[in-house]
């Protein structure tokens, strides 16, 4: 079968390996749609912790193939999505319920090789299912809409609140929409590309802002701003040094920060703790997806999220080793390989 394989820091290759072999407790599924992540971009610059050689994916959906012979409720010809993060069950904070904390977590894509191959080995533990009736690209967004969940979560978004969303990429333009359907009656979403601003406001934001032009801090948080004061809730999604600084600046006395877009490791922001201190701010970081997995193929399946105008491009299993190599385009949100 074919696979992309990342056998080095910034050594990306379509391959031909082997078929796995599903073990006592695994499905093998022949991958239907497999999305490109942002972190696939960070995993090939070395800028993530990864264990080379590994076939990358990790949010993918599919058809089971087969069966090891400890698998229940699960059979060939099911349409399923991978949570690809695995914990051990056994470490001081999996046994505090931090499973996204584990000590030994491995995710698939990762540590292990997952789905942007034709085929996939998937725990049964990690198997969610998902309909038949559902497009198959659409099962690919679970795990970025897990992870979104996981920050909006921590947020404890009331009805009525008001977000501000800092980046117009895909995990941003999901916590938008989830963001609303936890209750918010206005979010506003902060990105430099008007296209996606565009899209932003299509999707359920009430407002949308360039950075770039102007005061920004004043046009939202100032007298006559968006919002007046600063925002119940401000979610970093960009992963960016810039909108790091400026959540705190958009939060109002009281308020919550996020950080939920990953950032390369290494990379420091300046941030005035006497600022956090004297506004009592209460600020978070969300780490993937624990327990949410589950909650995202829901809504998934349900068709609660608008995710069709989130998908700049399908693309094949060939083209992706450059895709990942290279920046992402002008206006790009979400690329997925479809089988």
């Amino acid at each position: 079968m074919k696979a992309v394989r990342l056998e080095a820091v910034g050594g990306l290759f379509l391959r031909e390996v082997t078929r796995p072999q599903p073990g006592p407790e695994d499905l093998l599924v022949r991958v239907e749609a497999s999305g490109i992540c942002g972190t696939d971009r960070h995993l090939f610059k070395g800028e993530f912790p990864v264990r080379p050689p590994v076939t990358l994916g990790h949010e993918f959906c599919g058809i089971v193939e087969a069966v090891g012979a400890d698998v229940e409720g699960f059979k060939p010809g099911m349409r399923v999505t991978g949570d690809p993060n695995i914990v051990c069950g056994r470490c001081p904070h999996c046994q505090a319920g931090r499973i996204n904390l584990c000590r030994n977590l491995s995710a698939i894509g990762i540590h292990r090789d997952g789905g942007l191959a034709e085929y996939v080995l998937v725990p049964q533990r990690q198997a969610h299912a998902l309909p038949l009736s559902l497009k198959a690209a659409h099962g690919a967004f679970c795990e970025p809409i897990a992870c979104c969940l996981h920050g909006v979560d921590i947020a404890n978004i009331q009805a009525g609140s008001s977000v501000v969303v800092l980046g117009g990429g895909v995990i941003g333009l999901l916590t938008v929409q989830l963001a609303r359907l936890a209750g918010a009656t206005r979010v506003l979403l902060s990105t430099r590309q008007a296209a996606k601003r565009a899209l932003a406001e299509r999707v359920g934001a009430t407002a949308s802002i360039d950075p770039t032009q102007g005061d920004f801090i004043a046009a939202v948080t100032g007298s006559d701003g968006l919002l007046p004061g600063g925002a119940d809730v401000v979610i970093e999604c960009a992963g960016v040094a810039e909108t790091v600084e400026q959540s705190f600046q958009l939060a109002r006395p009281g308020g919550t920060v996020v950080i939920l877009g990953v950032m390369p490791q290494g990379v420091k922001v300046a941030l005035e703790p006497f600022d956090i201190l004297f506004r009592e701010l209460k600020v978070f970081g969300s780490f993937i997806n624990p327990f949410t997995h589950r909650r995202a193929a829901e809504l998934v399946a349900d068709g609660a999220l608008e995710l069709d105008e989130l998908i700049s491009r399908e693309v094949r299993l060939d083209e992706v080793p450059g895709i990942i190599a290279n920046p992402a385009g002008p206006g790009e949100v979400k690329l997925l390989y479809v089988a």
